[in-house]
């Protein structure tokens, strides 16, 4: 192994280059629904992709912890091509910037997705708090991309944070059945940690034949990590009320 050190670097980046990397680089060949807060990632001078927070596909999803929209958000895509800085790292990071521009958040949620064999080790690794899973759903794909549910209407439309979106119909999607996902938590301040405290559950782990079973909560390393550069002035985020 080389041991060259490699230069690290988060920022903002444009909805193209995010765009670019969740469609090469992600397994869901897509890009979450705006409004968006994307943080793109550089090695060694060269972009290998992005993390994105976003308001999440459903109004609720804050709701559960006594959280306004505007007091938290969702981890959408962490979406890299070929890289040397662990993924926990990176998101480290990403928070960071994220929590500095907008110090009024409380709480990120984020979900793992089992059917394509994720158990949420990157989360793991951060000390997330893992709170058990979500309900069986379905999954819609269209022209090799996964949809949000949202995204998908018999009237080809929908209403999605409040704008009318067009939508694809069901029927011109190939519909797949779906495992609960893992839900984790990240609380940005203390208070917020203490009150999730109690929901905190075993974590998920893989086992050498590919399926999850449970292990006990552990504090992993690979949390570290320190903002670059200044950032740039957020363009689309949070403080600019887009989410």
């Amino acid at each position: 192994m080389s041991s060259k050190k490699v230069e690290l670097k988060l920022d903002w980046c444009s909805y193209e280059a995010a765009k670019y990397a969740c469609e090469h680089w992600h397994y869901s060949k897509s890009t979450p629904v705006p409004p968006l807060v994307k943080i793109g990632v550089w090695e060694n001078k060269k972009y290998i992709g992005c993390v994105i927070f976003s308001r999440g596909a459903s109004s609720n999803l804050l709701k559960p912890y006594g959280l306004e929209q505007t007091e938290g958000c969702e981890l959408t895509r962490v979406a890299l091509s070929k890289h040397s800085a662990s993924v926990t790292k990176i998101i480290s990071i990403a928070i960071k910037l994220l929590k500095k521009e907008n110090p009024k958040l409380r709480l990120i949620v984020s979900f793992a997705d089992p059917q394509y064999g994720h158990n949420g080790g990157i989360y793991q690794g951060g000390n997330w708090l893992y709170c058990g899973e979500t309900a069986k759903s379905k999954e819609y794909w269209h022209n090799g991309k996964r949809l949000h549910s949202r995204q998908v209407s018999e009237k080809g439309w929908n209403i999605q944070h409040g704008a009318k979106r067009k939508t694809i119909k069901p029927s011109d999607c190939q519909i797949i059945n779906t495992k609960g996902k893992y839900r984790y938590l990240m609380p940005l301040d203390k208070e917020m940690a203490k009150q999730i405290e109690s929901l905190r559950k075993p974590y998920p782990k893989k086992t050498s034949g590919g399926g999850v079973t449970v292990a006990q909560p552990a504090i992993q390393q690979e949390r570290g990590g320190s903002i670059p550069t200044s950032p740039q002035t957020l363009s689309q985020g949070f403080t600019n009320g887009e989410l």
